[in-house]
């Protein structure tokens, strides 16, 4: 198929205008001028995610575990509260349980929580997040009938999303023992 370009002459160089590199009334000139905008465009996000995506993701996960730790402080408020409890009870050989153990697991959570949101002892936090990163997957192994007897129960779904949480926990530790972003391109 062909096509017809009308060229007027510019006045200041005599050439075609749509000659210009910078014309973009043409289709090269203005698939051109798209394609550097775009590039700009996704440039600057890729500079604001390296910048904020990691501490915004250690204060959501932060937010989650201050979450799922304070509900664990009223007794029945929390789901998890059973899950909690007889994990706690088995991992400790029956040393730990009950009450105490949704306690445990309550303070615990709430110590990574506050740790990940302020970001001040953030490497402490990190160090118990790994030790609770333990306790949070054991049910998938200690009670794999019980949370998936033909499918996932709603409290197998619940334990199940804690592998999210500890990818997401494995990236915020990394960040926090100094690991960075950097821009650059993906080929």
């Amino acid at each position: 198929m062909s096509q017809l370009v009308i060229d007027h002459l510019d006045q200041q160089t005599g050439r075609p205008a749509s000659s210009r590199a910078n014309d973009t009334t043409t289709a090269p000139g203005l698939r051109r001028h798209v394609t550097r905008m775009a590039t700009s465009a996704v440039d600057r996000l890729q500079a604001f995610l390296v910048a904020y995506s990691l501490q915004a993701l250690r204060i959501c996960l932060g937010l989650v575990f201050l979450g799922f730790g304070v509900i664990k402080f009223v007794p029945g408020l929390s789901p998890a509260e059973a899950i909690a409890s007889a994990t706690i009870d088995r991992l400790t050989f029956g040393l730990v349980s009950g009450h105490t153990a949704v306690l445990l697991t309550a303070v615990t959570e709430t110590v990574i929580g506050l740790t990940l949101v302020t970001g001040k002892f953030l490497r402490v936090g990190i160090v118990v997040l790994g030790g609770a990163l333990i306790g949070i997957m054991s049910p998938l192994a200690l009670f794999t009938a019980e949370l998936f007897p033909h499918g996932p129960t709603l409290l197998g779904q619940y334990v199940l999303k804690d592998i999210v949480l500890a990818a997401s926990a494995l990236v915020v530790a990394a960040y926090a023992l100094g690991a960075r972003l950097h821009t650059g391109s993906d080929d």
